[in-house]
């Protein structure tokens, strides 16, 4: 099969990177690259020649058997049939899922990699955790570049300068590699995550750990349950006084498929010192902060709140080679030892990250929300 790997139109990363091309090389698969496809990445066209790939231009690389994009595409309803399409294509957005399915008449087979299970198995190909992992990582970068004060402590002849007080509210990959990130640069960080399990993991990376705690808060796949109006009210109120002392508060709570929950609200903000930063991960799901603008920074009162919906991008080659290996292992594993891709779905990762395949919608979670969406 031929592997085609298109040029992101609003993103530095690119989905393979040249190492991960002579790989798949190797294992049969041909490979085209849109011409210039990684070089926002750091990886020239030359990279992927010497790999192994040919260069090609983009009306070639989508009649590839395999399309690799990182984000949706345009082409993406135009494509041959019975041709692949692996990404991040968010199919909890049941209209795109609906639309693309009677647009493509279910000829397209799309892997959405927002699907992967939270199983052991799939560690390897879990995309989510990867960019988490990078995200986590900007946001605290994001937020030393814009914040009033340095995160470590220094005892100069000047006098001394303490710490920065730095919340991180989640403690999923993203918020774990937060509160590590900052402790690294010095910070006295506090991590906030009403699941149990949560309070080793915020300890073992350096954060102190807030008391709040609710049994039953996750679901089977390890993710954040969408919480009642009652427990959000709850975390505002056990949140209120940590926000309002922080210089920096970094936010990613989510629940997949549904709006963000507001926790931290205008009138935090308002209490909130001058020059405090805030990084809210989850802006493309609506924010946790009631002040949040998609993809904006947004000055109130002299506070500045971070919107950025995709902080991976600003790190793209680093990314690009977590995101790459991801799709190497996953690749390897749906094509089984041969150069072509044969689910099997008695397989409990291909059950799950297939969202359509053979005019089918594969996952069972989006088959139910789909039909209740009816």
């Amino acid at each position: 099969m031929i592997i085609g790997v298109l040029r992101e139109e609003q993103d530095n990363r690119v989905s393979l990177i040249p190492n991960d091309v002579k790989n798949l090389s190797q294992k049969g698969f041909s490979i085209w690259i849109e011409k210039e496809a990684g070089i926002k990445a750091g990886f020239n066209d030359e990279d992927y020649i010497q790999a192994g790939a040919q260069i090609k231009d983009r009306q070639e690389v989508i009649n590839a058997d395999i399309i690799l994009a990182i984000n949706r595409f345009n082409e993406m309803y135009n494509l041959k049939q019975g041709a692949f399409i692996i990404g991040l294509y968010n199919p909890y957005d049941l209209e795109f899922t609906k639309n693309f399915i009677d647009r493509t008449q279910g000829t397209v087979n799309c892997i959405s990699l927002e699907l992967v299970p939270r199983i052991s198995r799939a560690q390897s190909i879990d995309v989510l955790s990867s960019m988490a992992t990078m995200a986590g990582y900007k946001a605290v970068i994001l937020a030393a570049h814009y914040s009033s004060k340095i995160f470590p402590l220094l005892m100069t002849a000047a006098g001394t300068i303490t710490p920065a007080k730095v919340l991180v509210i989640g403690a999923g990959v993203a918020g774990l590699q937060a509160i590590a990130t900052s402790k690294r640069l010095g910070a006295n960080v506090w991590g906030f995550d009403p699941r149990p399990a949560t309070k080793d993991q915020i300890k073992s990376v350096g954060g102190n750990y807030i008391e709040f705690q609710i049994q039953d808060f996750e679901d089977k796949s390890g993710y954040a349950k969408q919480a009642d109006h009652n427990i959000i009210q709850k975390e505002i109120e056990v949140l209120f006084p940590y926000v309002v002392q922080s210089d920096i508060v970094i936010t990613t709570a989510s629940v997949p498929g549904k709006k963000a929950p507001i926790l931290i609200t205008r009138e935090m903000v308002e209490k909130m010192r001058i020059g405090s930063v805030i990084v809210d991960m989850v802006a493309a799901s609506g924010g946790n902060c009631e002040l949040t603008q998609k993809d904006k920074i947004v000055n109130f009162d002299n506070k500045i709140i971070i919107g950025y919906s995709n902080l991976p991008s600003m790190v793209p080659h680093d990314s690009s080679k977590m995101y790459s290996r991801n799709i190497y292992n996953l690749i390897s594993h749906l094509s089984r030892n041969t150069n072509r891709i044969t689910p099997d779905f008695q397989d409990e990762i291909d059950r799950n990250i297939f969202l359509v395949y053979s005019r089918e919608i594969i996952n069972e979670k989006i088959k139910g929300m789909m039909q209740e969406w009816k």
